[in-house]
Order: structure tokens, then sequence, then C-alpha cells
């Protein structure tokens, strides 16, 4: 919203009113909360499971591997401290060399969703294409969290739209 309607809001008694300057394709590709027709359905960052273990470019391989294989997962994301994305360690991945860091060792720049992506058209993108999990991200790459073509078909399910 611009500058001049934030004032006429806080004119009007509003007490929380802010002025989000990228705007409302950012706010809304940042997980952030809509309103109105613009929160029309489920997106892929409700879906998204927050816990996906994650790890850094110097951790190695072997240490990765124990933690994620023990909470039950079977990939790890390598992130800079910022948590942007920088990797992927998959199964094979995990079956490296157990010495060897995760920098090392990990898929590069693995694709990246926005959370504002409808869930219902990411089902049926990752059933077509075989994807069997995505990565979802911030605009700015941050990791928000992993959705399973599992955990997206249920949900899509729920509304009746399976695409």
């Amino acid at each position: 919203m611009s500058p001049r309607a934030a004032w006429r809001l806080e004119g009007m008694g509003f007490t929380e009113v802010y002025d989000y300057p990228p705007g409302k394709a950012d706010w809304s590709a940042s997980g952030l909360p809509m309103e109105g027709t613009q929160a029309n359905g489920p997106t892929i960052g409700d879906a998204a499971r927050r816990d996906v273990p994650t790890c850094s470019p110097a951790e190695t391989v072997g240490a990765a591997r124990e933690r994620t294989w023990k909470a039950g997962w079977d990939r790890c994301v390598v992130v800079s401290k910022e948590r942007v994305v920088l990797g992927l360690l998959r199964e094979k991945e995990l079956d490296a060399d157990p010495e060897a860091t995760a920098e090392e060792a990990m898929r590069n720049g693995p694709a990246t969703f926005r959370p504002d992506e409808p869930v219902e058209k990411m089902a049926k993108r990752m059933r077509e294409r075989g994807a069997s999990a995505i990565l979802v991200t911030t605009p700015e790459g941050k990791l928000m969290g992993l959705l399973s073509r599992e955990n997206a078909q249920r949900l899509a399910a729920k509304t009746g739209n399976l695409g």
C-alpha cells in the first residue's frame, strides 16, 4: 500500500498499519497472510513441512546422514547461516563418502518454488514430472520447507481439485 493509504488508515483508527514497499506480489510470494480474492485456496506454503533436516556446507555427509535418517527423512537441505538454500543431499548423496563435506557431495542449486503457488497446480505439476518433493523458499531463497507430492495431492484432494 502507498504511504498515503497507510496514513489514511491510521487516521481512521487502525493501530497496526504497515507500508510494504516490495508490494503485494512479494508479500504473497513470501508466504505472508493474504485476504480477499488473493486468498482463494491452500498454497504449497500451507502444505510444506517445516521440519526438513538441514546442514551447513562444511558439515560432513556422515553427520548429516546420521541426523537425517534418525529423523526419518531421506534428504537433507544444505543451507547458509541465513537459511538460503545452496544444495540438496538426496539418498544417493547421503550414501557418499561420510568424510566428504555436504558442499562436496550436494546437488547444487536445486529447484525451488514460492509458497504462494496453489497446491492444486503444484500437485498436478509434480505428478506430471514425477517429482517426489519440492523445496519451498522465500523470494530471497530462504528455506521455508519441503512439500512431498503425497502431501500436495492429499491437500488438493481435500479441495476437490486434483488438476
